[in-house]
């Protein structure tokens, strides 16, 4: 950029390297450069090397790297519930107890979690584990049929982001009652065959709720299109958009 064409890199471009590292696996590499770079790195650039920790799977370097993030900005939910999931997938619970007094102390809370999907012209509302809707029963019918279809598919729940020291049995029953694989269920009971379902999350989807997106567009053969904090996932074929990278 500098010889060729007399560009001096910005921020958003060593983020942009650091991400193409990180989608690589060449974790060191891109904390090299970041170490290395002559401009302070802010929240994205590290933001971006924590997503390539969590798809890699190297906790180590998660947890610092997330320690920097808590530096820049400790106000910021995201970070703290990143790291008590990284500690909870090691059953590290001593350390999910401290993350959570943390986040007390600097007075910081967890922003609740919940989807929304439009049926009719009409939207409702979904949170983790709700009850109140005056369909529910026939919504829980669906979850259950979901559930079994899923093990059919193939599918394992994948249960290290439950913030709880519980048996795997309940485990699996908390992820598979989060407000995203609600909506959907409420999705494929009152929208039509063939019509996409489109549902919107304010957080980010966990991990568990994307694999079983995948399965279920696949087993039901029905598009889904959701739109979570970080981007938009198509989901069609039993495959993600976003390749399983978010």
């Amino acid at each position: 950029m500098e010889t060729d064409y007399g560009i001096e890199p910005g921020i958003e471009h060593f983020g942009c390297m650091v991400d193409l590292l990180g989608r690589s696996g060449l974790l060191l590499k891109a904390l090299e450069l970041i170490t290395k770079m002559p401009l302070k790195p802010n929240a994205v650039v590290w933001g971006s090397l924590l997503r390539s920790c969590h798809i890699h799977k190297d906790t180590e370097l998660g947890e610092h790297v997330t320690q920097r993030l808590l530096e820049l900005d400790p106000y910021d939910s995201g970070n703290y519930v990143f790291l008590s999931n990284l500690y909870a997938s090691l059953s590290r619970w001593k350390d999910v107890d401290r993350c959570r007094k943390l986040m007390m102390e600097n007075g910081v809370q967890k922003v609740p979690g919940w989807s929304s999907i439009e049926v009719e012209n009409v939207v409702y509302e979904f949170v983790a584990g709700d009850s109140l809707h005056p369909e529910f029963e026939e919504i829980n019918g669906v979850l259950v049929e979901i559930g079994k279809r899923l093990k059919e598919g193939g599918y394992e729940a994948d249960t290290g982001g439950v913030l709880h020291d519980i048996d795997e049995e309940e485990k699996e029953m908390s992820v598979g009652y989060h407000s995203e694989r609600i909506a959907v269920a409420f999705g494929l009971l009152r929208i039509p065959f063939g019509k996409v379902i489109r549902v919107v999350k304010n957080l980010r989807t966990c991990d568990d709720c994307h694999n079983a997106m995948k399965i279920i567009s696949k087993v039901y053969e029905r598009e889904i299109v959701m739109r979570d904090r970080n981007r938009f996932h198509h989901f069609k074929n039993g495959v993600c958009s976003c390749k399983d990278y978010w």
